[in-house]
């Protein structure tokens, strides 16, 4: 769009004031601007171009930060320093600093609900990609790699959380997060789930809630592959997450809750299902409906029990080949021939 190439030239003829603006603890260091972060903090992993032309390679305004792989053009820095989902926002933020005329209209302004399907997917479009990110180290602190091809799982450095009143008080308003988009049987995506993780040691945050959905779920999961004619419910991604390492090719549905596993619909070409079984009450009541639902359909059900509490607790304790072997005699034949 003009309009936003016109801002972002804009922008880039005024790099410096830019930086001073929205970054006031950092420094000119040459032809750079020196930062800690997006949001301005001392330090020294991001930095900006100050000199150079309005657009093209070599811009004024191109920037980096080391420490987490953000980049972009000073738009893109606005957006993140203060947080916006929504393209309009970081335009009026953009155009209120250059004391532009603000728009009576504008085509991409229309009010998003929070937690809409609308808002669930912006985020989604806003995060990246999950390779060499916190999200990626912390699956690996659940014993769980090889997800950089899940094109459902996304990172953002910095997502947006409201802190609750049992929330620590020094808890910031955004953090990074693993982002898993919900999707329906037709690939749209209708929500995300957001895991914020704590930068220290890759762990979940130090939240009473560190996660949260939002968006059009109930139905819906994360998926992990195509649907097929067999398949495996179960709650919790890292639970799918931790079953794909031993049977990889297996198509998956995550359920965000015991409730939103017991609605997944069924794909029209299921024959068998396995669910991956939590033995509380709330998963017992889930295996239920979806037991009676597979026998009113003619999909044949199996149970998948744990060792432990979950499955992910059987592969961080017994590791891969001893998972392996706990699910072979639950599996079907046909399909225990695909375990490593």
């Amino acid at each position: 769009m003009a309009h936003v190439s016109d801002l972002s030239r804009q922008l880039a003829r005024n790099a410096e004031a830019v930086c001073r603006y929205y970054l006031p603890a950092g420094h000119r260091d040459g032809r750079y601007w020196i930062a800690g972060d997006v949001h301005g903090a001392k330090g020294r992993s991001l930095y900006v171009r100050l000199k150079g032309p309005d657009h093209g390679k070599g811009a004024a305004g191109k920037w980096t930060d080391a420490a987490t792989g953000e980049h972009g053009d000073l738009l893109d820095l606005i957006r993140a320093h203060c947080s916006h989902l929504a393209l309009a926002d970081t335009l009026a933020e953009a155009r209120y600093f250059l004391s532009l005329p603000q728009p009576t209209t504008f085509e991409d302004s229309e009010s998003v609900p929070q937690g809409s399907p609308k808002a669930a997917l912006r985020l989604f479009a806003a995060s990246g990609l999950i390779g060499a990110t916190i999200a990626e180290r912390y699956l690996r602190t659940r014993c769980i790699s090889g997800i950089r091809a899940e094109r459902w799982l996304r990172f953002h450095p910095r997502c947006w959380h409201r802190r609750s009143t049992d929330d620590p008080p020094d808890t910031p308003s955004a953090m990074p997060a693993l982002i898993a988009a919900v999707t329906d049987e037709h690939g749209t995506v209708t929500g995300v789930q957001r895991t914020w993780l704590d930068p220290r040691d890759c762990t979940k945050a130090r939240l009473v809630r560190p996660r949260r959905a939002m968006g059009n779920l109930l139905g819906n999961g994360v998926r992990f592959g195509a649907a097929g004619p067999v398949m495996v419910f179960g709650e919790g991604v890292e639970t799918m997450l931790s079953l794909r390492m031993v049977l990889p090719r297996m198509s998956m549905i995550a359920g965000l809750s015991a409730n939103h596993l017991a609605a997944l619909s069924f794909p029209s070409v299921l024959r068998r299902l396995y669910v991956a079984r939590e033995a509380d009450t709330a998963g017992t009541m889930a295996f239920a409906a979806l037991s009676e639902r597979a026998g009113a359909g003619g999909v044949e059900l199996l149970p998948l029990i744990s060792r432990l509490d979950d499955l992910n607790s059987d592969l961080c304790t017994d590791g891969v080949e001893t998972l392996a072997r706990h699910l072979r005699p639950q599996l079907a034949p046909e399909d225990a021939a695909s375990l490593p």
